[in-house]
């Protein structure tokens, strides 16, 4: 195992952080050789078969071109789910999962209705039911490819949360309930901050969920607060991920579709990434 870590290391020097590396590393070795954390500490001295050394050079080879280690193994961790991943859909982030707790620690009630908009790998959908088991789940997305990752996700971890293909922009489409919570981390990052993002980003994350056009940067939030304000029940909330940068915005949108008690959180690292609001 020695020898293996070293070559990880000598090849992905310079083009990671060291902390980031060590993750690679433990990462590696639970997909490749099924050793977890203490394992691998335990299991440091023995050979890894050339078989699995193979996979891992094969691994390696893929981080060098920025390829994420989420998409490179198939599957990811969010809020203690093991969820899978693909192109297909974003690589959960832990902010999202700061978004998860801040809805699970809203007095919800115990048999919550919650609607996911765009809700890719499920991750946020899944999470909340995880939490807050008596909970009617559902989750939406506008892409095919990603409600069926949501489904083995739903599958595979247990769970169940209702996940359709529907068009946020068509309400015909989406069912026209009544929710205590309506959620989205929607597509935010405007198209002339794309300079300011990593590689592996830009080029392996799709497209469609991550950017919108300089002119119209609001254009989900906005017809997803016109969906919410006629299917919130009383007392119901509406959650968003949101730019960073468009805090102020965000807020004035909100109060002029008739939003009350907003409220901008900053994430673990300083900085407005969640809104709530109430009807």
């Amino acid at each position: 195992m020695k020898s293996s870590i070293q070559y990880i290391e000598k090849e992905l020097a310079g083009l990671y952080p060291d902390t980031e590396i060590a993750g690679f590393k433990r990462i590696i070795f639970d997909f490749v050789c099924g050793w977890g954390f203490t394992e691998q500490v335990l299991k440091k001295h023995e050979i890894v078969s050339p078989s699995d050394f193979g996979k891992i050079k094969s691994i390696v080879l893929r981080l060098k071109d920025y390829e994420p280690i989420q998409y490179i193994i198939g599957e990811t961790e969010f809020c203690g789910l093991k969820l899978k991943v693909s192109p297909a859909v974003l690589i959960p982030r832990p902010e999202t999962e700061e978004l998860v707790d801040w809805i699970v620690r809203s007095r919800l009630p115990e048999e919550c209705s919650v609607l996911d908009i765009g809700t890719g790998s499920g991750c946020i959908a899944l999470a909340i039911k995880n939490q807050i088991k008596k909970a009617k789940v559902s989750g939406i997305d506008i892409s095919g490819e990603a409600i069926e990752i949501a489904r083995q996700n739903a599958l595979e971890n247990g769970l169940e949360v209702n996940f359709s293909k529907a068009d946020i922009f068509d309400f015909s489409t989406v069912n026209n309930e009544k929710y205590d919570v309506i959620v989205s981390n929607p597509p935010y990052i405007r198209e002339n901050e794309k300079a300011q993002m990593h590689s592996n980003v830009l080029n392996y994350e799709p497209e469609i969920a991550l950017f919108v056009p300089d002119t119209d940067p609001l254009k989900f939030y906005s017809v997803i607060a016109g969906f919410a304000k006629n299917n919130l029940r009383e007392n119901g909330r509406l959650f968003f991920e949101i730019n960073e940068n468009l805090g102020i915005e965000m807020t004035d949108l909100l109060r002029i579709h008739g939003f009350i008690q907003i409220e901008v959180r900053k994430d673990i690292n300083g900085k407005s990434r969640m809104l709530s609001c109430a009807v």
